[in-house]
């Protein structure tokens, strides 16, 4: 699935897809472009139908949001949104992600491309436990 950086115009399809995470943060969403990368998975239209907002540092990334639209999943969108991160960030970079330790799809998901478990975060979410997760790339 084709993969690109977000553009201005599509604020308002990014933030209709934010609404599909369990603990969305727009303000987090609304300063992406002073914080981190913006990468979208795009339809055949070219509209956004997932992203990932990855916050960097010189030798770390932290994937601070990562959502496809339902009807989208299960199509490597996830997965290519990732690759996208991992191709930017300079080898021998950590690249973490914290999540919600319920979301047995997304723990899947990260495990299967190589994150392995770095902890566990008490009440890092309202709606309770997460795992931190680590990559070198």
């Amino acid at each position: 699935m084709p993969v690109r950086r977000a553009r201005p115009d599509d604020r308002s399809t990014l933030s209709r897809l934010q609404s599909h995470l369990d603990e969305p943060a727009p303000r987090l969403l609304a300063a992406a472009g002073l914080v981190g990368t913006l990468f979208v998975s795009v339809d055949a239209d070219d509209r956004p139908v997932g992203y990932l907002l990855a916050v960097e540092d010189d030798d770390a990334c932290h994937v601070a949001e990562l959502v496809v639209a339902p009807d989208c999943r299960r199509e490597g969108r996830a997965r290519d949104l990732l690759t996208a991160v991992f191709e930017t960030r300079p080898s021998g970079s950590v690249v973490t992600v914290t999540v919600a330790a319920g979301n047995d799809a997304a723990r899947s998901l990260y495990e299967s491309v190589g994150f392995e478990k770095a902890g566990r975060r008490p009440d890092y979410f309202e709606s309770g436990d997460a795992v931190a997760y680590a990559l070198t790339v």
